[in-house]
């Protein structure tokens, strides 16, 4: 069964950057596209970027060329570098993964279909 870690959370500075990971054991990732989700307080949970299992990726307009999603199959590990934060990025932020073939007529791009979940790791953005 797969299951996601996340880690790389904490308290920055409005401005600094944070890598956040998201690492499966139980499975091989390949045939997975990943997604990282965000939920501040008060607020749904969004979906922020997402790579497909070929490595398309995919951001929401508000983190553009700001974060960047990666994945390393041969460790089983998802990446998301964010940069220039700011106090609107705050919030729990999790990995999610899609079953290309479960959801084979799902685009990985529209956050549907992400069954797998992780715990959340906290990012908060204070001066």
């Amino acid at each position: 069964q797969l299951q996601l870690l996340e880690s790389g959370g904490g308290l920055v500075q409005p401005g600094g950057s944070l890598t956040l990971s998201c690492a499966a054991s139980g499975v091989s990732l390949d045939w997975y596209a990943i997604a990282w989700f965000r939920q501040a307080r008060g607020k749904e949970r969004e979906g922020v970027s997402a790579i497909s299992k070929a490595g398309d990726t995919h951001y929401i307009d508000s983190v553009k060329d700001r974060f960047t999603i990666s994945r390393n199959n041969a460790e089983n590990t998802v990446y998301l570098r964010m940069i220039n934060l700011t106090p609107e990025d705050t919030g729990i932020y999790f990995c999610a993964a899609q079953h290309a073939m479960k959801h084979w007529n799902i685009a990985y791009s529209t956050f549907r279909g992400y069954d797998d979940w992780g715990q959340g790791t906290q990012v908060t953005v204070s001066p």
